[in-house]
């Protein structure tokens, strides 16, 4: 069956056809409407899944981590300013060579305040 989505439903979709253990994320725009929409799915009953909400984009990626070094399939979507906030953990998940799945929305990095597309993340 064709349909139509928004870009952030189709990550969403494909997220959902993987079938993540885990999801840990916390919302920064653009990358919003991905989580929100899994967390739809997840509430639904349309993925089964663990749906984690943190504090902060470095929790969203240690518990990513910790999930994924227990065996999990896991997942996260961030973007911007929230990569930055995840960058000591990025090294450890590397370093680890712990398998995580995570979406980067384009977004333009810090001052002056933007959430407009950008190459800089």
């Amino acid at each position: 069956m064709k349909a139509i989505l928004e870009g952030s439903h189709a990550v969403a979709e494909a997220v959902r056809l993987v079938k993540p253990e885990v999801i840990s994320a916390y919302p920064i725009t653009p990358q919003t409407h991905i989580v929100e929409r899994l967390a739809e799915m997840v509430a639904d009953g349309a993925l089964e899944s663990e749906y984690i909400c943190v504090d902060s984009e470095f929790s969203a990626l240690s518990a990513c981590l910790g999930a994924s070094a227990a065996g999990s399939r896991v997942y996260s979507a961030t973007s911007s300013q929230g990569l930055l906030f995840m960058a000591e953990v990025v090294f450890n998940v590397a370093g680890m060579r712990q398998p995580i799945v995570m979406s980067n929305a384009n977004r333009a990095v810090s001052a002056p305040l933007s959430i407009w597309n950008d190459q800089q993340d």
